[in-house]
């Protein structure tokens, strides 16, 4: 995970510097910054005629450029980034979708509940022609769509009981707007009662609604009023302009925060004394101040704040954000980490993806399991003043010069997707490159693999647990009904090489019994050495050759073997050795047992059997080393019975191989216990 976060990082670090060298090749190529103030003057009428669409301004009454450009200057200063978004705006012929009302709920759930946006709907009546034309109403639906004002059609011919309670019985133009100036208020439906059936009229229409919900301040004494007082808002935006009303951006905006930040427009147009407007700080006109507790900010002065819907509405957002907006947030960051994995994971182009949906997977299960009990933590009451904090926080960071950097390439990959995939993929490769070239170097083989390989070992995987039980669950020693055969069948039945060993945890071993190999005599390991050191050199070297000769003996071998061994144990040599090991029907294994049993007899020594667990196997060798037990050695057996040196079945055990060296019984997995056979009395009869 940490290794997605930092990809991901050193990915927001490349855009940010790709966004100052676009800046610094468009500097050099046109000899201007997107922050460098824009001469209306040197622009042309249809430049002029589109930054007012933009701004939402009406310029139907203008006919001559001289007022069209006296109208731009009193809406707000002109940046060569804001000119260039709107150009591009307009050359962008995207056609916008428009609702189609099905009945009343639908209407009911889209419009009349939603308290935070703007709808246009146009109603037709039955047996009625739509009071606007298809070709006008097409026009009216893109210039609305752009500061977020959403259009539908309700057709009464869906539900004429409806339209008849409702009193549209011809059609007509409806538009929901929220009645309260709070969060989750109720809205109220205006019908349209113009006479003039186009485009720029009922825009009017619009935008004067929408503007009849900003509080207006048309002197200077309710301005210092206004200005002193403290209400619930913490946030306030300032307009000082001389407008007949604010645009249509600013309007809308008001709605979209309703609750959050109070829109005031102060309109200086018949102002003759303007001395308290000079003595809080405002120097200029047309000036958008945010007044927050923190203090005054001139919203305009840092690179991206341009006067549009989409700059101010990012710029109130990082300031006052909803819960909501920091879940989206956090929900685009988790996914864009997530989605590293598809570069990170090396192997087969199916095992990318497969590692790449779980992944998805998991990240987005824990990003909504950690929300939930956020989102209660956020509801209860006595967290306010947490609450405060931490807008204050986000006021703070979020009016610095690098968070307007941030913001503004923000906008600008936001508007090329093309642009911030591309680099995204681009990024994803060379993580991908120097993954494999590091793995390469660590000869890991994951790496050549190709999908069939990688679905086999998958279904491989899958399968193992069908026939292997997971060591976690099953604590040892415990007692069943299905120890003896079940288990051990489905494994002999299954091919022994095709399955893939199961991830089993080691947590079992330390519940193996241990003890140290004791014996009943009490010469020393000296003398021991003193009486067959030739014996024992010999049969060392014999043993290894044994023991390379006989790694080419199948498993199945192996098993016949001990099975062979077992029946004759009495002809290994020693008189109580049962375990029988792979080797002991090998003259070496032979020359062991009977020169340690020689020695026994001579030395009267013999190993203390009274000292191993009842369900032990007797063994004088561990036939992982292929040494002799030597006295005080720690020995551990198996649930077979079979007995080795502690350290060799260790890491036997711990190198993946779960299952006894001789029997290839589960390590794991009890077994009935070994009895030893009574020895048979040489007293006679009584």
């Amino acid at each position: 995970m940490w290794v997605k976060l930092c990809c991901l990082l050193l990915y927001f670090l490349a855009l940010f510097v790709l966004a100052r060298v676009f800046e610094a090749v468009a500097w050099y190529e046109s000899g201007f910054l997107a922050t460098q103030l824009v001469d209306p003057v040197a622009l042309s009428f249809r430049k002029l005629r589109t930054i007012l669409e933009c701004r939402g301004l009406g310029h139907s009454g203008l006919p001559e450029k001289k007022d069209v450009r006296e109208l731009v200057e009193k809406s707000g200063d002109l940046m060569e980034g804001e000119l260039y978004s709107a150009l591009k705006e307009e050359e962008a012929s995207e056609s916008v979708s428009s609702t189609n009302f099905s009945g009343e709920m639908h209407f009911y759930e889209l419009v009349e509940d939603t308290k935070d946006g703007i709808w246009l709907v146009q109603v037709i009546a039955n047996d009625r022609s739509p009071l606007v034309g298809k070709v006008h109403w097409q026009k009216m639906v893109k210039k609305v769509s752009r500061f977020g004002i959403r259009t539908g059609t309700f057709n009464c011919s869906s539900d004429p009981r409806y339209c008849k309670r409702r009193g549209w019985l011809k059609s007509t133009l409806i538009m929901s707007v929220p009645q309260t100036s709070t969060s989750k208020g109720k809205v109220m439906l205006k019908e349209y009662s113009g006479r003039k059936i186009e485009v720029e009229h009922i825009f009017k229409w619009i935008t004067a609604h929408a503007a009849s919900r900003i509080k207006t301040i048309y002197n200077s004494e309710h301005l210092k009023e206004e200005w002193n007082r403290s209400d619930q808002y913490r946030v306030k935006i300032y307009l000082f302009a001389n407008l007949d009303q604010p645009p249509a951006f600013f309007s809308a905006l008001s709605v979209k925060f309703t609750g959050r930040v109070e829109f005031i427009f102060v309109n200086v147009e018949n102002w003759d004394n303007k001395s308290y407007v000079a003595e809080i700080g405002i120097y200029k006109t047309p000036s958008y101040i945010l007044r927050t507790p923190e203090g005054i900010y001139r919203y305009g002065n840092n690179t991206g704040e341009f006067i549009s819907l989409r700059a101010m509405d990012s710029f109130l957002r990082s300031l006052q954000p909803e819960v909501n907006d920091l879940f989206v947030l956090s929900l685009v960051l988790v996914n864009l980490m997530a989605w590293m994995d598809l570069f990170i994971t090396q192997g087969a182009t199916i095992k990318r993806f497969v590692v790449l949906i779980s992944t998805l997977g998991t990240y987005n299960s824990l990003l909504i399991i950690s929300w939930l009990p956020v989102l209660g933590f956020l509801q209860l009451p006595y967290l306010d003043s947490f609450y405060e904090y931490s807008l204050k926080l986000f006021r703070y960071s979020n009016t610095t010069t690098l968070a307007s950097w941030v913001r503004a390439d923000w906008m600008f990959y936001s508007s090329h997707p093309a642009l911030f995939l591309s680099t995204y993929l681009g990024h994803g490769l060379l993580i991908d490159y120097f993954e494999k070239k590091r793995r390469r170097n660590n000869n890991t083989d994951e790496v050549n693999a190709n999908n069939l390989e990688w679905l086999s070992s998958l279904w491989d995987w899958y399968t193992s647990y069908l026939f292997h039980p997971i060591a976690s669950f099953q604590h040892f020693p415990f007692d069943s009904d299905w120890d003896e055969d079940p288990d051990l069948f489905l494994e002999r039945l299954a091919f022994p090489d095709l399955w893939l060993h199961p991830l089993i945890p080691t947590d079992y071993i330390k519940n193996l019994p241990m003890w140290r190999f004791q014996c009943l005599g009490t010469h020393s390991d000296e003398e021991m050495l003193e009486t067959f050191p030739d014996s024992e050199s010999d049969s060392d070297s014999e043993n290894k050759e044994v023991f390379s000769s006989d790694r080419e003996v199948s498993e199945d071998d192996e098993l016949s073997t001990f099975h062979g061994c077992s029946e004759g144990e009495h002809g290994c040599g020693v008189e109580a050795c049962s375990c029988a090991s792979r080797y002991c029907h090998h003259e070496p294994c032979e020359r062991k047992a009977r020169s340690y049993s020689s020695y026994g007899s001579a030395g009267d020594l013999e190993p203390d059997w009274s000292a191993w667990p009842s369900d032990m196997l007797h063994c004088t060798e561990c036939v992982v080393c292929l040494e002799n037990f030597a006295k005080g050695c720690l020995l551990m057996g198996l649930p077979c019975g079979h007995v080795f040196h502690q350290n060799c079945i260790v890491m036997w055990l711990a190198g993946g191989r779960h299952c006894c060296p001789v029997c290839r019984w589960a390590s794991y997995k009890k077994k009935q216990p070994y009895t030893h056979p009574q020895p048979l009395s040489s007293e006679p009869p009584s």
